[in-house]
């Protein structure tokens, strides 16, 4: 499955232009930023939230954790990072894990982390784990025009020790 049906169908429809890449499997984003050679900075990835009203995708570098008490401070809700089965739930065309950083054609809200808008270009997961989108930084900000931006991630400390980066 190269790029996941709804996902395909909703960049179509909003005449969003983009290279496809195809890669190695990975079981995380910065795995694909690794085997793509790609900073992790430009790989958008999605988490999952649950909050009081259902649930939210926040958007986020890669490279970065997110921070869920900034997320709270920010937009007030009661937020939480939302179950697997949830996620399955929500995005059924997609791999277990490979959930892309596009909400809206899901049914979902988003939040945008602005680290993300200093990149001259972004990439994400099409909905599987070898499959990667290219996008200008303006055609991504279309897509993300709309949404909450705000400032919850940031990037960890780099240390001698191998750290895990959970994508």
């Amino acid at each position: 499955m190269p790029i996941a049906p709804t996902l395909q169908r909703y960049l179509a429809a909003k005449d969003i232009q983009f290279d496809t890449i195809s890669h190695a499997p990975t079981a995380s984003s910065t795995g694909t930023a690794e085997v793509c050679r790609i900073s992790g900075d430009r790989i958008a990835k999605g988490i999952v939230l649950r909050r009081d009203r259902g649930f939210m995708l926040a958007v986020l570098p890669a490279s970065h954790h997110i921070r869920v008490s900034n997320l709270k401070e920010q937009f007030g809700d009661n937020v939480e990072m939302a179950k697997e089965a949830d996620i399955e739930r929500l995005f059924p065309d997609c791999a277990h894990g490979a959930v892309p950083p596009i909400g809206e054609c899901y049914g979902l809200s988003i939040v945008v982390d602005e680290s993300i808008e200093a990149q001259p270009d972004v990439y994400f997961e099409a909905g599987d784990h070898k499959t990667l989108l290219h996008l200008s930084q303006a055609q991504f900000a279309h897509l993300v025009a709309q949404a909450p931006h705000g400032r919850f991630s940031d990037k960890p400390p780099k240390s001698t020790e191998t750290s895990v980066i959970w994508g």
